[in-house]
């Protein structure tokens, strides 16, 4: 029978879940997480910090080196609690964004705020061996490395999904979405099919996963594909080892996302992907990077990209650290060889004890960055006024150095 309570909120037009999802006695309270960045910082020719990318890279070395202001806003509520104990909960992420030298409103040519996350999810399904339903737009399988924030396979999307239903000792996941980022056009149908939990030695697991990429109705476009198959290694040195290795063609060249839907099958891109966290002592840990991509065009703008680089904290106290990272971007393409070396060092407060990964962390930061002619020349040409071009904050010379703070925080 439903309460006095449960009538009237019906009656008034909210739908009888929620009612009962707020009169439920097990629903949780919101859960509150997020993330935040923020800081200011300066060039040594005088001015805004700029930031150091090489053109035709896909990331850059983080430490020291993010001109923005950048938060994600993130609620979580159970509506209700089944008999079979699964659960019905909805989430929402707020995400919001400013340049360095700009007024924080959030909004306009400098920055924006919008919802990246918004969707329902039904979890702990019995009929899928503990796995879930869920639809809406969602930050879903992302996989990345934390000191170049590359999201090497990402399947975030604004669709629908199975999530890690159980057959056996494997976990089966698949995807169904129109959009997997905020700036793709057009809509184009894309398909994530995931199996994880290969056992494939003591401490080390297997995920694999395919990707098909709908013809778009453009009547250029194409459909295309890729595969990726992830390792990860347990317990080595107090971290983590991560191997994957992905190939694509056509629109499936993103790999972790959908690209360019007018390329068609003769062109194909691989990568090889390797990182390695540590956390050797209490007080030693750090992460390091390799990334290899070859990209195959038919028309000649082949490419091939080389990142190595590492950062490493040592606490020297439970709350000082020194933080230091040093990465090196090469890419080859038409036009010469560019290369991008870049060097942080950071004297960090972290409150919360000496572990790479804890935070709050409060950082003073020196960066110095070296770049070539080649690296000058295409950034005059795909990123005009930028850090390394002629027309940026370091005019002809092919070496800047920034200087700031930081504050960086997550939370659960």
């Amino acid at each position: 029978m439903k309460t006095t309570q449960q009538r009237l909120t019906c009656s008034l037009g909210v739908p009888c879940v929620l009612a009962l999802a707020m009169t439920t006695p097990q629903v949780q309270a919101v859960e509150f997480s997020g993330y935040v960045r923020s800081g200011i910082g300066g060039a040594d020719t005088g001015g805004t910090q700029q930031c150091f990318q090489l053109p035709g890279a896909q990331s850059k070395y983080r430490l020291g080196n993010e001109c923005e202001q950048y938060a994600e806003l993130d609620l979580r509520q159970d509506l209700l609690r089944l008999d079979d104990g699964s659960v019905i909960s909805v989430e929402g992420m707020a995400q919001l964004y400013n340049q360095y030298g700009h007024t924080p409103k959030f909004t306009g040519d400098y920055g924006f705020a919008r919802m990246n996350q918004m969707y329902a999810e039904w979890s702990n399904m019995p009929a899928l061996n503990g796995g879930s339903l869920w639809a809406g737009r969602r930050f879903y399988k992302r996989n990345d490395i934390h000191i170049s924030d590359f999201y090497y396979w990402n399947q975030s999307a604004t669709g629908f999904g199975i999530d890690e239903m159980v057959i056996g000792d494997l976990k089966y996941s698949y995807v169904f979405s129109r959009k997997d980022n905020y700036d793709q056009e057009p809509y184009i149908n894309r398909h994530d099919f995931n199996v994880g939990g290969f056992k494939v030695n003591p401490g080390g697991e297997l995920e694999v996963g395919v990707s098909y990429i709908d013809k778009p109705d453009s009547t250029d476009g194409h459909s295309g594909w890729a595969v990726t198959a992830q390792h990860k290694q347990q317990d080595v040195l107090g971290g983590v080892n991560t191997f994957a290795l992905q190939y694509g063609r056509g629109p499936g060249t993103g790999l972790g996302y959908t690209g360019d839907p007018t390329l068609d099958n003769s062109s194909s891109s691989w990568r090889l992907v390797e990182f390695f966290d540590f956390q050797v002592t209490p007080r030693l840990g750090g992460q390091v990077q390799l990334v290899y991509q070859k990209d195959k065009r038919p028309d000649g703008a082949d490419q091939n990209w080389l990142s190595v680089g590492g950062r490493t904290s040592y606490a020297f106290t439970e709350q000082f650290k020194l933080v230091g990272e040093l990465g090196r971007d090469q890419v080859e393409a038409p036009g010469g060889t560019r290369k991008l070396t870049k060097f942080t060092i950071a004297p960090t407060w972290s409150p919360a004890g000496p572990g790479f990964w804890q935070r709050p962390e409060i950082r003073l930061y020196y960066t110095y960055a070296s770049w070539n002619k080649a690296a000058q020349r295409a950034a005059n040409l795909l990123a005009d006024g930028s850090a390394l071009s002629e027309n940026g904050a370091f005019g002809s010379a092919r070496n800047g150095s920034n200087f700031g703070v930081q504050v960086e925080y997550w939370w659960k």
